[in-house]
């Protein structure tokens, strides 16, 4: 593991020269707050976290507004939040904001930034920028610039510190919007893998299966000259995390495991800022009521390896022997199958991996899933013009018009555990 540790590093500080990673890097706070001016808007729920941040803010003689910090959002990054978030920054002469917590907090308060410098541009609505490249162009077109985020990631999970995209939740219908922008790339990321050990079994789940999520769907839809960096930080993150999932599942102050998921999500961020994600990433989107967003997309890419199979044979010999090498799949020879037979044993693979961690291997094994209600609601989503891309990005890109034919049958197949329900593209 420490060799594959030493080569997540390197990639992670070539890719992010500003990027602070590592154990006990908190207390660089204050150095790098003080790079962007005197006065900055802390944005958390940890309190503790807090209280430790101020004193190496005010080491570095970077002022704090307000005598507490301004609380973070809830779970999945619902819009009300943002908007509340939004309203704090506006009110502050600030030079920089600092967010504490993970990806659905840093989500938020990215898109919070995009709301507070562009509040009376376009409609005022965070609706506005759900797509790729809207805050650029509104940005480009009001002359106006985000102020610098500096985020704190607090949770092995999504890779929001390091990422252009932000996550944002209506609650009144169940459903995740995607805003895509280079321009809401946090301005400088840290992350210290030790304030992941106080983090919940069930999260640390959520977290490895993102790291596999994020990098099997880039290296699914990889192409040309990308293809060998998209296998690459497969191969390390999907190896970390099997390797050390189950150690910090069953105890969560094991260090060595815990920096190993905390750099295997990262190359998950690193992942997803190359190439997109698509049918997981899409799915996970409707089910954010019932099931955490990493493991969510865990529970359906292995489904989705069965509908890409045609067109994703070279990547499915390299992803079905990372996982024997793990254990998983041990009486295949992945390299001498091919074509349908090839998917469902990788596919068998990683619901096997599921298994071992305690995840769910169908959508039916979620207490609150309802087939009648998600299915509905992805098969809706998956037709928005707003997530689009989550189509296109697919190895074979799927059109709204090919949604019941191909989707329809992969959900109840992912529902029933059935991969012969399953129609491949």
């Amino acid at each position: 593991m420490n060799e594959y540790k030493a080569k997540a590093y390197e990639l992670l500080h070539s890719a992010f020269p500003d990027y602070t990673v590592g154990l006990d890097v908190l207390k660089e706070v204050g150095k790098v707050a003080a790079k962007f001016g005197s006065k900055t808007l802390v944005v958390t729920n940890n309190t503790s976290l807090f209280e430790r941040c101020v004193g190496y803010l005010k080491d570095a003689n970077v002022e704090i507004s307000g005598d507490s910090p301004c609380p973070g959002a809830r779970p999945n990054a619902p819009k009300e939040d943002v908007y509340r978030i939004a309203s704090s920054i506006q009110a502050a002469n600030l030079d920089s904001v600092i967010a504490i917590g993970g990806g659905s907090l840093i989500d938020a308060v990215k898109a919070s930034c995009v709301l507070s410098s562009l509040n009376d541009v376009d409609s005022g609505e965070i609706d506005s920028y759900f797509g790729t490249g809207l805050v650029s162009a509104a940005l480009e077109r009001s002359g106006r610039k985000l102020l610098p985020l500096i985020a704190i990631q607090t949770s092995a999970s999504s890779g929001s510190h390091l990422t252009k995209y932000s996550n944002i939740t209506d609650i009144a219908t169940g459903q995740k919007k995607l805003i895509v922008d280079e321009k809401i790339v946090p301005s400088a990321p840290l992350f210290d893998y030790t304030l992941t050990t106080s983090m919940p079994p069930h999260v640390t789940v959520d977290g490895a299966l993102d790291s596999i999520s994020h990098t099997v769907e880039v290296f699914w839809g990889a192409k040309g000259d990308k293809y060998p960096l998209a296998e690459k930080l497969f191969v390390l993150a999907a190896s970390l995390t099997t390797a050390a999932a189950k150690r910090a599942i069953e105890n969560g102050n094991d260090i060595e495991a815990r920096e190993a998921i905390g750099l295997s999500t990262d190359l998950g961020g690193y992942a997803i800022m190359i190439g997109g994600t698509s049918g997981g990433h899409l799915t996970s989107f409707s089910l954010v009521d019932c099931i955490g967003h990493g493991s969510a997309c865990g529970v359906m890419n292995p489904y989705y390896a069965v509908l890409y199979g045609r067109a994703i044979q070279r990547q499915l010999h390299t992803v079905g022997n990372v996982f024997k090498k793990a254990g998983f799949g041990k009486d295949v020879d992945f390299d001498k199958i091919e074509g349908r037979e090839l998917s469902e044993a990788v596919a068998k693979a990683m619901l096997s991996f599921n298994a071992s961690i305690g995840a769910p291997t169908r959508l039916c094994d979620i207490p609150s899933f309802s087939e009648e209600v998600h299915i509905e609601r992805a098969i809706k989503a998956a037709k928005d013009p707003a997530l689009k891309m989550k189509l296109q990005n697919m190895p074979v890109p799927m059109e709204s018009k090919d949604v019941d034919e191909y989707m329809l049958p992969l959900l109840k197949a992912a529902a029933s555990g059935d991969l012969s329900l399953i129609k491949e593209m």
